[in-house]
């Protein structure tokens, strides 16, 4: 363990070094014209896992970005871990509210501040650093295997069907992730659930062209004024979503189950500092805790309409456009919500405008097992670093293909996260504290050194 350690330290400075070479691609998978930085990206983790000791690595081709897949097979009657991560990152608008180049790592306050630093950059790097500690120091104890996505950010639309074409390629005893977080620098987390997602884009038009709205407000439907008032229709005065049938599936959470939720460290009043609010809001009857673990939630992330450039132009818009995300707890099915949704969202218009609906991408919700040896290997291996046990805990966010992996694959995933509230992920200013980085790296090194005496 002492050795390890030390190779860490001894090396931690050209692996910082080299997640930057990665952090500089600016590897935005909804971006067209960033295709050729997928591929750069790619082909940098296929040389990352290569130098760190794998037997091969290779870039396979899906209908939209390549997967990076590499492995070191040691002994083929051992446990085989797959190791799943992405390359691909948000964008980085409204580029004016970063305070550097959101593709020029920079550290400041012992932070690594860029696009990817923590989401998922920072935190997949960690594992190809673990390995490399295990294979130069000869002390990898099972085989493993890497795949790395160049479309996550999008909803994984390929990944499921590279899956079902890769079956024995991807064989393996647990899938092994981080891109999930931990509850504070110094409260190890083990992430046991994901809610899922249905996103949906929604059009509202009305006439065929902008209008003076001097010469037609009042007597032609704005298309902006009618969306704000359906999207208002979404939730009640309790903010429980609207939509018929949206609750149907919902598995509600037993009273010792909130009780146990209950016991998580949280600091309600620190919560609302560190987001400059006065109060936090949420469905009614429900903590805060419990309203990002284990109950859905709607939010409108996008909206525009008419002119919104600097100074004035009074126009009636033709249209009005919104972006909405609906998280789903496991139990619902993200198809079937975006159903309700369509059929909801066209009832509530009026007949003076046109409604089109359609779902961007989803998934399904995800809870893992806390009884397995993988499990016990992750919450040892926090401990050794973290000197305590770690908290199961239900995260708010969504990685949807975690649910198609269990579902192609047949194979668990464990949710080894690393990633604090304050990082800022898909946000302006994103950033991954340089202490998470080189903890990450010394607790995967030693959820493998457990994991492979737990299956002598």
């Amino acid at each position: 363990m002492e050795q390890l350690k030390k190779y860490i330290e001894d090396n931690k400075d050209r692996f910082l070094e080299e997640l930057f070479g990665l952090i500089r691609i600016p590897s935005i998978s909804s971006l067209k014209e960033h295709k050729d930085d997928m591929q750069k990206a790619a082909e940098y983790w296929k040389d990352t896992i290569l130098k760190a000791g794998a037997d091969k690595a290779e870039i396979l081709p899906t209908d939209g970005n390549p997967v990076v897949y590499g492995e070191k097979i040691i002994d083929e009657t051992k446990p085989t871990v797959l190791v799943y991560a992405h390359y691909d990152v948000m964008p980085v608008d409204p580029i004016d509210l970063w305070n550097t180049k959101p593709f020029e790592p920079e550290i400041r306050d012992e932070k690594i501040y860029a696009r990817g630093a923590d989401d998922d950059k920072g935190q997949g790097f960690m594992h190809a650093k673990a390995f490399e500690t295990l294979v130069k120091n000869d002390q990898l104890g099972v085989n493993v295997k890497f795949m790395i996505e160049g479309e996550e950010e999008i909803g994984s639309p390929n990944l499921g069907k590279f899956c079902e074409q890769n079956k024995d390629l991807l064989k393996s005893d647990i899938i092994l992730v981080s891109d999930t977080g931990m509850m504070g620098e110094d409260t190890p987390t083990i992430t046991t659930g994901l809610r899922g997602l249905a996103y949906m884009e929604v059009k509202v038009k009305g006439p065929n062209r902008d209008l003076h709205s001097g010469l037609f407000g009042g007597a032609v439907a704005n298309p902006a004024n009618v969306l704000a008032n359906m999207i208002a229709k979404l939730e009640d005065d309790k903010n429980r979503i609207t939509i018929p049938g949206f609750y149907d599936d919902v598995l509600e959470a037993s009273e010792e189950e909130r009780k146990e939720m209950a016991k998580a460290p949280f600091d309600l009043d620190n919560y609302k500092k560190e987001l400059d609010l006065e109060e936090v809001d949420g469905e009614e009857g429900y903590s805060t805790i419990e309203r990002t673990g284990i109950r859905p939630s709607l939010d409108v992330n996008g909206i525009w309409s008419g002119y919104i450039g600097e100074g004035a132009k009074t126009v009636l818009p033709a249209e009005a456009n919104a972006k909405i995300s609906m998280r789903l707890v496991p139990n619902q099915d993200h198809k079937k919500i975006a159903r309700l949704f369509e059929d909801y969202f066209k009832s509530i218009a009026p007949k003076s405008v046109k409604v089109e609906v359609k779902e961007l991408h989803g998934g399904q919700g995800y809870v893992a097992p806390t009884d397995t040896p993988a499990y016990q290997a992750a919450s040892k291996a926090f401990a050794d670093v973290y000197g305590k046990k770690a908290i199961p805990f239900r995260s708010g966010g969504s990685i949807p293909i975690i649910s198609t992996f269990e579902s192609i694959l047949g194979t668990k995933s464990m949710l080894m996260g690393f990633g604090l509230e304050s990082d800022a992920i898909h946000s302006p200013n994103e950033n991954y504290p340089l202490k998470q980085f080189y903890n990450g790296i010394e607790t995967i090194t030693n959820f493998y050194r457990h994991y492979a005496e737990m299956n002598k």
